[in-house]
């Protein structure tokens, strides 16, 4: 396998598989951080796992324990298959019955960066708006792969919020068609959360601003992501290349980690609030 595509814009949702392990202390990633004064950081699923939100492919993850779960997450089974979007939409539904998960200290020590005022941009490959809900100001965060917070119309590309459309699945429609008016009648198109799905180009625009602030930066932090999905694992080659210095944070070994200066493993909700604590 050859070395990281850095060019972001245009490209889809895809899954890649590497090596490079690399350990440091958490002290060297503290001192890396204190000197930063422009920080990208970039998160994924295992931020979050704290705050009761599996992730994906590990031991206990969403995909692991139900395989159904990733072919509702390919946009061209979704939108060809009726019965994917019917159990697309129960899922979601029983989603809403369990309490709703809250921020935890990980992001809490996040939007510390955001109040020193260190922090360039946060790039999230997380749907569950837990960083918007810890109070990150929305202009300061990219969420790359959309957001569970809302519902779009696949034909004609009006929002709503989810709340709105689960309860017209609750009231017994299996699978909500859009109701904007389009000529004589309602719109009709396939209703979807507004998440990039697999195979399902990002929008340009948030490409554009999370690879800008990967060329500004000079500290990519990256917390709980197995930097093995692209375009957002691309940020790292392309802040290092601008000259950043790499601080990864992970339970796990990560793909990229041979292109870090620290690696520091441990439990995020333990590890991150004492690093960004040590780097003040």
């Amino acid at each position: 396998m050859g070395p990281p595509d850095t060019t972001l814009r245009g490209a889809t949702l895809m899954g890649m598989d590497g090596h490079g392990p690399q350990s440091d202390p958490l002290a060297q990633a503290a001192a890396l951080m204190g000197r930063a004064r422009r920080l990208l950081a970039l998160t994924g699923a295992g931020i979050s796992t704290d705050s009761g939100i599996s992730d994906f492919r590990g031991p206990q993850g969403l995909w692991t324990r139900d395989p159904a779960a990733e072919r509702r997450a390919n946009i061209e089974v979704y939108l060809s298959d009726a019965e994917v979007r019917r159990s697309a939409w129960r899922h979601r539904l029983e989603s809403t019955s369990s309490t709703r998960p809250e921020p935890n200290a990980g992001h809490l020590a996040l939007f510390e960066l955001e109040r020193r005022g260190v922090l360039e941009l946060l790039v999230t490959q997380n749907v569950d708006g837990l960083h918007l809900a810890a109070g990150h100001d929305p202009r300061r965060v990219v969420e790359i792969h959309g957001t569970m917070t809302a519902v779009q119309c696949m034909s004609c590309g009006a929002r709503s919020p989810m709340p709105e459309v689960l309860d017209r699945v609750r009231g017994g429609e299996e699978d909500p068609a859009c109701r904007e008016p389009a000529g004589a009648g309602p719109c009709g198109g396939i209703l979807k959360s507004a998440t990039i799905s697999f195979g399902q180009s990002l929008v340009p625009e948030d490409l554009a601003r999370a690879e800008q602030a990967a060329l500004r930066c000079d500290l990519i932090l990256t917390v709980g992501t197995t930097l093995g999905v692209y375009p957002a694992a691309g940020l790292v080659p392309v802040a290092r290349n601008a000259g950043a210095s790499v601080v990864i944070v992970n339970g796990d070994p990560t793909e990229l980690d041979a292109l870090a200066d620290v690696v520091v493993r441990g439990r995020i909700g333990e590890v991150l609030p004492r690093l960004i604590e040590a780097s003040a």
